[in-house]
């Protein structure tokens, strides 16, 4: 019996190394071990119990009800049961008493509890759910009482995975095994997998992820340029409830649909919809026209949209947007050089939505479009036109009057912006706590000193390579006292 009770804990043991040494390459993969007749007691006459992981020899199946043992309740407590209680199968560790009294005072004086053993079940709980993934899996190796509570359910709605050199594959496949021992095949409880920066992630992980995580709702794969389209249908398609994507780095990516065909991307599958919120897409190279217009039409709940450095997208694309993702709140095209006046026309019909809005190193963008984003977006709160070298004091004038809700605002590198346009910002967006004039060879003392006279709430303000006095600096410091101020004028200090 003692073989084979030997071989039952050795299986386990050794599901829980594998998971460990998938997830964390860099730590050591020998378990722990208990000193040799190491044991605890919280009372002469209470049963014993193991503090550290027992000697395979020492595992034994709960069929005598002499035997009694910590087991844990349903909410995580640990509770003594006698064995006539425990469930079918449970496992017991027991230490059997050394012979001689005298032998066993001395064992009680010299070992005692380490102090985090004192603490009960749900203070464990509480601390195991701050920990990283690869750390709550090094806790479940530790001894049997933290193997159980490592695995508790509660602790695994989230999956943090990151590492260049990790294997996420194996390591994904790993961990929804072991989750899904309670519910075969389905991972109920994990709602959060993040696995970025895992270049060795490929369409293999993800295909798991989509088969055993119906509930998920939030799937972070940035920088895993192995991913491709069809990972991306397999995820969108099981997963019902997915309500944030990150793609941000997935150069492979160029659509998301629920079909496969490439001749049905334009139509939605018996009018079903893919329920996603937020979307980034930074970086995602490959996404044209076509890719954008197939997403807008499957995701019209979309309200945060990220396109930064999608570099092929151009004005059609805004046209679908606008057409099918009527709430959008935050937009950001920076970097996207094909996009002007008549893209920020489409995205201006976005009336009453849009939050944020980035356009920055859009160059092709002037006063023109600037002016249907003020008409059309009254509550705009942010907005960064950093590089957009044809805007001027005309279309800043526009913003200032048709958006006075504005918070934050970037025009750096727009050598055509002076102190006129900061002169009617500073009279009608009194809210103002951030702006950014870098490079913007225009400005001088006079537009600063009155956007700190009248922006009494500005908490940054950045005047890098502008031709400004330290006089100007020092009335900014003076007006806006919790004003950080970003500068390269070495007489103010």
């Amino acid at each position: 019996m003692g073989a084979n009770n030997g071989k039952l804990y050795g299986s386990e043991g050794k599901g829980s190394s594998s998971i460990s040494s998938d997830i964390s390459s860099s730590t050591d993969h020998t378990p722990t071990r208990a000193p040799k007749n190491a044991a605890a007691s919280e009372g002469l006459d209470s049963g014993t119990r193991t503090l550290s992981t027992p000697s395979p020899g020492l595992i034994l199946p709960s069929k005598s009800s002499s035997l009694s043992s910590p087991a844990l309740s349903s909410n995580g407590h640990e509770t003594n049961s006698s064995s006539s209680s425990s469930a079918p199968g449970e496992t017991v560790a027991v230490v059997h008493p050394q012979p001689g009294t005298h032998t066993r005072s001395r064992q009680l004086k010299s070992h005692h509890l380490a102090p985090i053993d004192l603490l009960p079940d749900h203070a464990l709980l509480q601390i195991f759910s701050h920990l990283p993934t690869n750390q709550l899996c090094r806790c479940a190796r530790v001894c049997r009482r933290w193997y159980n509570l490592a695995w508790d359910p509660r602790l695994w709605s989230t999956v943090r995975l990151t590492g260049e050199l990790l294997h996420a594959d194996r390591a994904i496949r790993v961990l929804t095994h072991r989750l899904c021992q309670d519910t075969p095949n389905v991972c109920l409880t994990l709602e959060t997998v993040m696995v970025n920066g895992c270049k060795r992630l490929t369409d293999r992980g993800l295909h798991v992820v989509a088969q055993c995580c119906p509930e998920l709702r939030r799937l972070e794969v940035a920088g895993c340029y192995n991913i491709s389209n069809d990972a991306v249908f397999e995820v969108v398609s099981r997963c019902p409830n997915l309500e944030h994507l990150n793609l941000s780095g997935c150069s492979k990516v160029t659509c998301i649909s629920l079909t496969q065909e490439a001749s049905l991307q334009l139509s939605p599958l018996h009018g079903q919809q893919i329920s996603i919120h937020y979307l980034d897409m930074t970086d995602c190279f490959s996404l044209e026209d076509e890719g954008l217009r197939t997403i807008a039409s499957h995701c019209p709940r979309l309200t945060h949209l990220y396109l930064r450095r999608c570099t092929r997208l151009t004005d059609e694309a805004l046209h679908h947007l606008a057409l099918h993702c009527p709430s959008m709140k935050e937009l950001s095209l920076s970097d996207c050089r094909l996009v002007g006046d008549f893209g920020l026309r489409e995205v201006a019909r976005l009336e009453g939505c849009l939050r944020y809005l980035s356009v920055a190193h859009c160059t092709r963008i002037t006063d023109v479009g600037m002016r249907y984003v003020a008409r059309y977006s009254p509550r705009l709160r942010y907005l960064n036109a950093r590089g957009c070298e044809g805007l001027t004091d005309h279309g800043l004038s526009h913003l200032a009057r048709s958006c006075p809700k504005l918070k934050s605002l970037d025009v750096g590198k727009c050598p055509l912006v002076s102190d006129s346009g900061l002169e009617q910002l500073a009279m009608y967006c009194q809210g103002l706590r951030r702006v950014s004039l870098r490079a913007c060879e225009s400005v001088t003392g006079r537009g600063l000193k009155a956007l700190a006279a009248n922006c009494c709430e500005l908490q940054l303000l950045n005047v890098q390579d502008c031709e400004v006095s330290p006089e100007a600096l020092r009335f900014v410091r003076r007006h806006c006292r919790r004003c950080i101020i970003e500068h390269t004028n070495p007489g103010f200090y």
